[in-house]
């Protein structure tokens, strides 16, 4: 397919203007098939993977539809998680720039609802949010959604497979008949189809394979027995030394008893299921965004929403028996033109999986290679370090506060400081191994934007 630019597209110039200012010039696949759908105003079931451009595609389809001097909820999205409804939300803030005063709140759990009945009370024009919180809110009376004029399902099958069938059709439910309903899926499960015929009117189907090119994603398999598993993955760790590496698990269980091991042998590793607070979980996807933490264990519905743009190595330690979910565990890496690293452990038992993945790829036969002997060296210690400041957004802290109290009057150079991430009450800093007690001090001695702040090392 050749790129076509948006301006093929009837948009108002401000938006056209906007776009290229954000880098956008070209639509990718995903938005040169649906865009053209959405803007006539259809019902749409489109697969496509993250990363494809769909939250640009849905975004500039329904900010056409806004009526700016409404507060009203006028576009509801609904994410499977927190994280992929605040990337969600942030992009379309973005994407709303060419319009004034577009107001853009998301709801999701895992924090407090107050300061979220707070929100709507002042209004807004575009709900981010994840199934269970906005059906709360719908109980709790704080949200109506009768104005509501396009209403977005992004990447149904993951809220599907983690059981939130029954909230959106609720949700749906609260919603004009007249709406249009955009489903987004990265996969297509027999779910989606039965999700479509309760919500949609006639859809449009638009399916976008976008296969990892095997040069990007190098992709090689390792025989080991199931006693043998965890050493295998020490081998393996201490060979490649990947700067950051996601281990895929398939159930709680191993993610939790791979953590304790590889952290009692020198690794630093998080541990990413559900049982952890949100706040908890918040922070162990700071720490493993910004290098602190290189090694993130997850079960596929706990990774549901990661999207790190640059993630050198992708593992999995215990193969899962879907082909699709595979090539979607191994697709987070060799993104953007980079190259990237897939490694697979397999047991004896389990050839039948691997032929099904080699078939799904449509690639020749798998590369299997021995493992490689075990290292005398010892894992070595995360490049950075974080800070966490007990202030963020609600106290009005940005990045470039943080960044100016660390590189302030003696402070540390801004080549040594890392990814800022703000949160409403708390923010993180990353700054290289070397420097953090230094910048520690730097911190608590100091004052962001004429404030003192709480300051500790994670």
């Amino acid at each position: 397919m050749t790129p076509l630019p948006f301006s093929d597209l009837p948009l108002p110039k401000a938006m056209l203007d906007n776009l290229s200012s954000i880098g956008y010039h070209e639509m990718t696949p995903i938005q040169q098939q649906s865009l053209p759908l959405l803007l006539e105003n259809r019902d749409l079931i489109a697969r496509a993977k993250t990363g494809s451009g769909k939250t640009a595609a849905f975004g500039i389809g329904l900010l056409l539809k806004l009526e700016p001097t409404s507060f009203s909820p006028q576009a509801l999205v609904l994410c499977p998680t927190r994280e992929l409804a605040t990337q969600v939300a942030n992009e379309l803030r973005r994407l709303a720039r060419f319009q004034a005063n577009i107001k853009i709140i998301t709801l999701s759990g895992g924090i407090s609802i107050g300061p979220q009945i707070g929100s709507l009370e002042h209004g807004a024009h575009i709900v981010v949010g994840t199934p269970g919180r906005i059906r709360d809110h719908l109980s709790k009376k704080t949200l109506r959604l009768d104005r509501i004029k396009t209403l977005v399902l992004d990447e149904a099958d993951r809220m599907l497979d983690m059981g939130f069938r029954d909230e959106i059709k609720q949700i749906a439910q609260m919603t004009p008949t007249s709406r249009q309903t955009l489903l987004f899926s990265a996969t297509y499960p027999d779910g989606i189809q039965a999700l479509s015929g309760e919500f949609q009117r006639d859809p449009e189907m638009i399916s976008i394979e976008e296969q990892q090119s095997p040069l990007k994603i190098q992709q090689s398999f390792f025989e080991t027995d199931r006693e043998g598993r965890m050493q295998a993955l020490h081998r393996l760790l201490l060979h490649y030394r990947p700067e950051a590496a996601v281990i895929f698990c398939n159930t709680r269980q191993s993610c939790n008893e791979l953590g304790a091991y590889l952290n009692s042998e020198g690794f630093t590793a998080s541990v990413l299921h559900g049982e952890l607070e949100q706040r908890d979980r918040d922070q162990v996807l700071v720490l493993f965004a910004n290098r602190s933490c290189p090694i993130l264990i997850a079960t596929d519905v706990a990774a549901r929403g990661l999207d790190i743009d640059d993630l050198p190595c992708v593992i999995n330690y215990e193969l899962t028996r879907d082909a699709d979910t595979h090539t979607h565990r191994i697709g987070r890496t060799g993104r953007a033109g980079r190259e990237g690293l897939a490694l697979n452990l397999v047991i004896p038992s389990e050839g039948y999986k691997v032929n099904a993945i080699m078939e799904a790829q449509q690639a020749k036969d798998p590369d299997f290679l021995p493992l490689p002997e075990l290292s005398t060296e010892r894992a070595a210690p995360a490049s950075m370090v974080t800070l966490a400041i007990n202030g963020g957004r609600k106290n009005k802290v940005r990045p470039g506060d943080i960044l100016g109290a660390l590189t302030g009057t003696s402070g540390i150079a801004g080549s040594s400081v890392g990814k800022i991430f703000i949160f409403d009450f708390v923010s993180y800093v990353a700054v290289e191994r070397a420097v953090a007690s230094k910048a520690l001090g730097q911190l608590q001695n100091g004052t962001i934007k004429g404030r003192k702040y709480r300051i500790r090392k994670l």
